[in-house]
């Protein structure tokens, strides 16, 4: 039904006619370049992130330890998408998602900057305010993408969303190989200040564009009346003075470590989408229709954050694998470590088109698979790659240097996994998504890699030591299957709750 669309309630005005881009609303152009720039900024600075902060002071790193850096890093990239939650809210009581975007824009600019000054306060402020401005900007480009298309059922959605994708492993292919190397050869914090200027372009692309993008995404769905507006902000400020009073007497007593961030972020990281789902489910202004398809989506939920619990430690254990344990020469060529960062949307450049022709090539058969279903493939998928990872760590042992071999069939594997669920999921979640909550349910989303990321700080948090060895990859390998296997049998049960949506 039209209730269950980020499309209820609003005209549809579009974007200008006219020419096309691969046969979609020009409009994706502009989202596609302004997101390829930003993650060139986001990608290239997670490839530096782990790196950076395990070099020894000598080399101008920080010289921390695995655990530690890696569970910063965890935390870190779950706050990104955590703060999507509140990104997409902002476009929809206050800016409206094409200013939020704009806005957003800028102020990870700025955040990528604060990195390139080399002191450790201006580091961790940086990432401070990259995941504020990445919280803005993230739900919000992607719902604009679908506001291009008209209605839920346009047959060229997915395959917006797939090209849509592609820009962002466009970004995320370049940036290893242009801020990795400036980074690990050059300077560090010369390499995030090239972060800072991918964003800028990213920003640039975005104004000159905005005309050919759906009016629809200047709207403010559900815009705050003035007396609520100053009873929210009232709120903002006594949390946010009470956290500062809490942090500060901590530091001038000398008590403060970093566990006293890591471990309540991470906590909270879980706790949100409890409660967020929660209060979801017990809105009275939605139909039986729209909570039948939350409890469905639910399930899309908990799986993805199995997903992204493992994929993203590409930035963090795989990393320190790369560094570490794998040989930096292939076929007498040598490269830095971060390079391997790069084979991750290679891949997905490959491969995305050949997967947007063979879903089509499916539906056009009646063979596509449900949505259900390659959630649990990319599962099954994702679990598999850590079963690798877990071989390439034995065969590690002793402290020798392995073939890169092992961490290009681990992308492999995790790419084609990533291109049976990521893509759809976008979609599903704007089909699935009451009108009412529009930009919010794209939080919503991200909110499930910042539940999987907030797990595996806890994880490594806890294994201390243990990150990154044999049984820590066999462990969530194994993790990972099971649910897919879970996803799998009850994926009758999953397809009834989502109604008319497939």
């Amino acid at each position: 039904m039209a209730s269950s669309t980020l499309d209820v309630g609003l005209t549809r005005p579009t974007a200008p006619s006219g020419k096309t881009f691969l046969g979609h609303p020009r409009g994706l152009s502009t989202l596609f370049m302004t997101e390829m720039w930003e993650r060139f900024s986001y990608y290239g600075m997670r490839a530096l992130l782990v790196l950076y902060m395990t070099a020894a002071t000598t080399s101008g790193g920080l010289g921390m330890k695995m655990a530690v850096a890696t569970a910063i890093y965890s935390v870190y990239t779950a706050m990104v998408y955590l703060l999507a939650l509140p990104g997409g809210w902002i476009a929809d009581r206050f800016l409206g998602a094409r200013k939020t975007v704009a806005v957003g824009g800028c102020i990870i600019m700025a955040g990528h900057f604060m990195l390139a000054v080399p002191m450790k306060a201006s580091f961790f402020a940086g990432l401070a305010v990259i995941a504020i401005g990445s919280g803005l900007l993230k739900a919000n480009i992607s719902t604009m993408v679908g506001h291009l298309y008209d209605g839920p059922n346009d047959p060229r959605r997915d395959g917006g969303f797939t090209i849509f994708y592609m820009g962002i492993n466009l970004g995320a292919f370049a940036a290893p190989l242009v801020i990795g190397t400036i980074g690990q050869k050059v300077n560090w914090h010369l390499g995030f200040a090239l972060a800072g200027v991918g964003m800028a372009l990213g920003l640039l692309q975005y104004l000159l564009g905005t005309r050919h993008l759906s009016r629809t995404s200047e709207i403010v769905t559900s815009p705050m009346p003035a007396e609520e507006k100053r009873t929210v902000l009232r709120k903002f400020a006594l949390w946010l003075g009470l956290a500062v009073v809490f942090y500060a007497s901590l530091a001038l007593t000398g008590n403060f470590n970093i566990n006293w961030a890591i471990w309540p972020l991470s906590l909270a990281g879980i706790a949100v989408p409890v409660v967020v789902f929660a209060r979801i489910k017990r809105d009275k202004d939605l139909s039986s229709e729209d909570r039948s398809k939350m409890s469905g989506y639910i399930w899309f939920f908990v799986a993805a954050a199995v997903f992204w619990m493992i994929y993203d430690q590409s930035g963090s254990t795989l990393s320190v694998f790369a560094d570490e344990n794998t040989a930096s020469k292939l076929f007498g060529f040598g490269f830095p470590s971060s390079w391997f960062q790069s084979l991750n949307p290679l891949y997905i450049m490959a491969l995305a088109p050949v997967f947007a022709w063979f879903w089509v090539a499916l539906s056009r058969r009646g063979k596509n698979p449900s949505t259900t279903m390659k959630f649990a493939i990319g599962l099954l998928m994702i679990g598999g790659s850590f079963l690798v990872m877990m071989l390439a760590m034995a065969a590690a042992s002793g402290g020798v240097k392995v073939t890169p071999l092992w961490l290009a069939m681990v992308y492999l594997i995790q790419t084609v996994g990533e291109l049976t669920l990521s893509p759809v999921g976008l979609s599903v979640t704007t089909k699935l998504a009451p009108a009412k909550y529009a930009s919010q349910m794209m939080g919503v989303w991200f909110l499930a890699v910042t539940a999987g990321d907030c797990v595996a700080a806890l994880i490594q948090l806890v294994l201390k030591d243990q990150t990154g060895s044999t049984w820590y990859f066999a462990m969530q390998g194994v993790m990972a299957i099971i649910a897919g296997i879970a996803l799998t049998m009850y994926r009758k049960k999953v397809v009834k709750l989502m109604g008319d949506v497939h």
